[in-house]
């Protein structure tokens, strides 16, 4: 348990912020969150997963640095995880200055925040796989070299080295996750896991007949993103800020994970699946697979489930919401008992 500490979780209302909030809370953390506007946003993944009403949500913008400082003063947290910013790789190519505003000057407005105030606060950062490109030549570690190919990967290596830098500068305790790809249900219906889980659901039910999607060649080290919260925490945990490279260590083509998510509704996929030139990324990466070595040594952290798991628990959690009538997205008011009935969660 972890009584008398409090956490500031900027961009909770996202995939990785809702579940790491469910975590810390069951922890014993005093848990608070923000958002842009805390009226205007719905915290559908809070309300599914019981949470909302139960942690003081605030208004933050990231780009403006008064107001990131504002609630860290008012919370004054003993860990802060910064896990907003524009988080969609596809989007970053229509908004690149939006997404590398939000992603870099958001992270050094924190960093900023933190060292202005002189807190003893621990903070974690949200960095990315993307940051590494290719890795075509085998699994990448915290040494491999960094060759982003999207605006996304851009802002998000440079923000990695921002907290380098306030880490060696300011001796700051001030740390990357660098995490590949994850999913849960909480996912938006824009990510193509998603896309493909929530197609093949409607071709099952005769509500379509096709689905479109790029290349399918694409492979990616898929895991389950409550997992992959748990280590965040073990990151802050640590006696020492290190930055850690989170993954399965396995690869899998984005055709291994259409073929599985349709045969689990008993489907051949080669029969309903188009391929679109069009939904091709202007860049793309072709291999991207971590090596966790460091964090199974260092943090005893490993990744429980691989992509064959992610896709049934997807699938599960879709046939979950279907049966009980939840529209798409993730609605205010779902219950959480919906996501709750298949194991989702992570030790407390």
């Amino acid at each position: 348990m972890s009584r008398g500490r409090t956490a500031l979780i900027f961009g909770i209302g996202g995939q990785d912020g809702s579940w790491l909030a469910d975590l810390l809370v069951r922890r014993g953390y005093a848990v608070h969150g923000t958002s842009r506007d805390r009226e205007a946003s719905s915290f559908a993944n809070l309300r599914r997963l019981g949470l909302f009403g139960r942690v003081p949500l605030h208004s933050a913008g990231l780009n403006d640095f008064r107001s990131v400082a504002q609630v860290i003063k008012e919370v004054r947290p003993t860990e802060i995880y910064n896990l907003a910013g524009q988080s969609s790789v596809g989007l970053s190519f229509d908004q690149p200055v939006e997404t590398l505003d939000s992603i870099v000057h958001g992270t050094v407005n924190i960093l900023e925040a933190i060292r202005f105030l002189k807190l003893d606060t621990r903070f974690y950062n949200a960095s990315s796989s993307e940051c590494f490109g290719n890795t075509e030549h085998g699994p990448a570690g915290e040494t491999h070299s960094f060759h982003p190919r999207s605006p996304y990967g851009v802002g998000k290596a440079a923000a990695y080295w921002a907290v380098a830098n306030y880490r060696e500068a300011y001796g700051l305790f001030a740390c990357s996750g660098i995490l590949f790809n994850h999913e849960s249900p909480l996912r938006p219906a824009r990510y193509v896991t998603q896309k493909i889980v929530r197609g093949a659901a409607d071709i099952a039910e005769g509500k379509a007949d096709r689905l479109c999607l790029g290349d399918l060649s694409v492979a990616r080290d898929w895991g389950w993103a409550p997992e992959y919260v748990d280590a965040m925490a073990r990151m802050l945990a640590h006696d020492q800020p290190e930055d850690f490279v989170i993954a399965t260590g396995r690869l899998h083509t984005l055709e291994e994970f259409v073929r599985l998510v349709f045969d689990c509704f008993g489907l051949d996929w080669r029969r309903y699946v188009e391929i679109d030139p069009g939904l091709r990324r202007p860049a793309d990466i072709t291999h991207s697979v971590g090596d966790p070595g460091k964090a199974n040594r260092l943090l005893g952290w490993s990744a429980e489930t691989t992509m064959p798991g992610v896709v049934a628990k997807l699938v599960e959690a879709e046939r979950i919401r279907r049966r009980d009538g939840s529209p798409a997205g993730n609605p205010a008011g779902s219950p959480a008992e919906n996501l709750m009935s298949i194991p989702l969660a992570v030790p407390a």
